[in-house]
């Protein structure tokens, strides 16, 4: 380039109600600098943040620039951002860097900041003068930036690489970990001397207008000064900058596993850990949904006993081959019988008839109208099916209807939905469900999971509770108030015919254990001998909801699930293992299950819990939600 030219540095911040939009630099000939300043005002105009309120353009000399050479760019693609995190966990660690995983822990703490984190790479000593903003890199651009398309337009490949090689080339820095705050761009990098720039396809989701950086610095104390200096005052010109990354990626061989260490990573630095464990027996459990506390009962473990005792302990095949055994048969007339209807269907797990029902009755071209809380087996039966969903709005029966008219006509429409609602104890309005799904010509399904049992005077559920007719489909469990396990469909002898015909979870499974059904047969005969029991778990359920209220955390629930709303998925945590240590295993529930930022405590109500016990519960759920606001 030529040195006698008179450069000038650009810097653009924007800014609505004081949170920043956008912002870029350029260093550029004397003659450029009134076109540059237009077109990066123009680019913080269009952001995808928003439309500005403040735009502020800073012109100052920037003769006598260093030159350096652009870092050697490379890809690595990655399908999801924990599979992003885990190349940037192996990276480092590549790179030397020993504790990696609490560097990546500490990357959020970046996410409000305007700069960057200056970290002691060994010590993990944060070194940046000023917490709050953090250490700028600035004063740089491409060398031959003014040659270039005009920069409406953000290349962020580029742009980073500038950056990038700049940081990587400051005295004391020996790496740097970015991911970019612009909603729309998912990608970010990892850069050392060594490895370069190493562009990383995914590490976030789109829309997620979080981002951040870290600058990992190895020296002394003394000489932070001089590398913030660098960082924000040296100006830098960067030569041989390509204007599009590359488009082949690294290919050293990596460990095809390897990347879900770094899903498990980003799961537990979200607070959002799970593990198999066996329930303490020191602990009181309102977690499990055995709402009538049958899974104990005498007579249950009898009847079982006496099946295996006939019919062995496993089944041998599936129901189609030579699975069947009497006890399922008999299940089945004595559920279709249970809930008036001509017939009815099991499966080995509530999940596989909802899987299995809901795949068999829709497909290609079809649509279904699905309640956006829905649980996940209803969410998978339709992803399965490969017809055309519609999710509407929770219990919004008007959102359904306006979906159903967009849907237009179909070959086949299915409007599917909980009864009541697994994790919110809510349920849906059945008659006007059913009356919108017979005036269009929808075949209607209400999963009765946990309405069985529960609802309704004699817990036939949520027909009963309502005095309606039934839906086309009624899918419910063995495996929540029946205190066994299993899934079924009831309905006409045809439909049931069609599940037994086209339903693959059905046909390709091997059939339910003989004693399981025994016991679920027995279950259904003790409530229908004793429906008071439904009475005592919604009485102990308001009950529980009132202490609560006394308590100051009013709840809504009229079945037997009553959540208490945490919030933050650490926090919710928090409170489940104080619950812990007070002898109470309370489960805490978090995203996916719930969205983000829904987490709570979710109490399972049974009819064998006294009222000391829901009483010692609700004390100890208050004393725990007052501890871990303090933390």
């Amino acid at each position: 380039m030529n040195n006698q030219r008179r450069l000038f540095s650009l810097k653009m911040r924007a800014s609505q109600q004081n949170r920043h939009i956008s912002g870029a630099e350029r260093i550029v000939p004397e003659e450029c600098v009134a076109a540059t300043a237009g077109e990066l005002v123009s680019r913080a105009m269009s952001h995808s943040k928003g439309q500005p309120d403040f735009v502020n353009v800073k012109i100052e000399s920037a003769d006598q620039p260093m030159e350096l050479p652009a870092l050697t760019a490379t890809t690595r693609e990655a399908a999801t951002p924990e599979a992003g995190w885990g190349i940037v966990k192996q990276l480092l660690a590549e790179s030397g860097f020993r504790r990696v995983d609490e560097i990546i822990g500490l990357f959020s703490q970046t996410y409000p900041m305007r700069g960057a984190m200056l970290l002691d790479a060994d010590t993990l000593e944060r070194l940046e003068p000023d917490r709050e903003r953090g250490v700028r890199a600035t004063y740089m651009d491409a060398a031959d930036s003014s040659k270039r398309t005009a920069p409406t337009a953000k290349n962020h490949f580029s742009e980073a690489l500038v950056l990038a090689t700049k940081v990587v080339n400051t005295p004391g820095i020996v790496g740097e970990i970015c991911m970019s705050d612009d909603p729309d761009y998912v990608t970010g990098y990892v850069a050392t001397k060594t490895l370069g720039y190493v562009r990383i396809t995914c590490l976030k989701r789109r829309g997620d207008p979080a981002g951040g950086r870290i600058f990992l610095y190895r020296g002394s104390k003394e000489r932070v000064s001089e590398t913030v200096e660098f960082l924000q005052c040296r100006r830098v010109l960067v030569t041989g900058v390509p204007s599009s990354p590359p488009t082949k990626t690294e290919t050293a061989a990596v460990d095809p596993l390897s990347e879900l260490d770094g899903e498990l990573d980003e799961i537990r630095r979200a607070g959002l850990w799970r593990s198999v464990r066996v329930s303490p027996p020191q602990l009181q459990s309102f977690a499990d949904n055995d709402y009538l506390g049958l899974s104990e009962d005498p007579r249950l473990k009898a009847a079982a006993v006496a099946a295996i005792a006939e019919f062995g302990t496993g089944s041998g095949a599936s129901r189609l081959v030579t699975g069947t055994k009497p006890p399922h048969l008999q299940l089945e007339r004595h559920l279709a019988a249970f809930k008036g209807t001509e017939d009815a269907v099991v499966w080995a797990t509530g999940y596989m008839a909802n899987v299995g029902a809901i795949s068999a009755l829709a497909g290609k071209g079809d649509a279904i109208f699905s309640d956006e809380l829905n649980h996940a087996s209803i969410v998978d039966g339709c992803r399965l099916s490969r017809a055309e969903v519609f999710i509407y709005r929770h219990n919004d029966l008007d959102d359904l209807s306006a979906k159903i008219a967009q849907a237009g006509p179909r070959r086949r429409r299915l409007a599917v939905t909980d009864a009541v609602f697994s994790m919110d104890g809510d349920w849906v309005d059945l008659p006007r469900f059913l009356e919108l799904c017979r005036a269009n010509g929808v075949i209607s399904m209400i999963d009765e999971a946990h309405a069985t049992g529960v609802m309704g005077d004699t817990g036939r559920g949520l027909c009963e509770h309502f005095g309606c007719g039934h839906p086309d489909i009624l899918m419910g469990t063995l495996s929540k108030a029946l205190g066994c396990e299993g899934g079924y469909v009831c309905a006409s002898r045809m439909v049931c015919d069609y599940l037994r015909n086209r339903s693959r979870s059905f046909i390709f499974s091997t059939a339910p254990c003989p004693a399981t059904a025994a016991a679920a047969d027995c279950a259904l005969t003790i409530l229908e001998e004793k429906p008071g029991l439904v009475l005592v778990v919604r009485n102990k359920a308001a009950a529980f909801a009132a202490l609560l209220a006394e308590r100051g955390m009013p709840v809504q629930s009229g079945s037997a699930i009553i959540p208490v709303m945490v919030g933050d998925e650490k926090r919710a945590s928090a409170v489940s293992q104080a619950l812990e240590r007070r002898g109470f295993l309370v489960p805490a529930i978090r995203y996916p299950t719930v969205a983000r930022g829904q987490a709570r405590l979710r109490v399972a109500i049974s009819a064998r819990m006294e009222k000391k016990d829901l009483e010692a519960l609700a004390d100890a759920i208050a004393e725990a939600m007052r501890e871990t606001a303090q933390d």
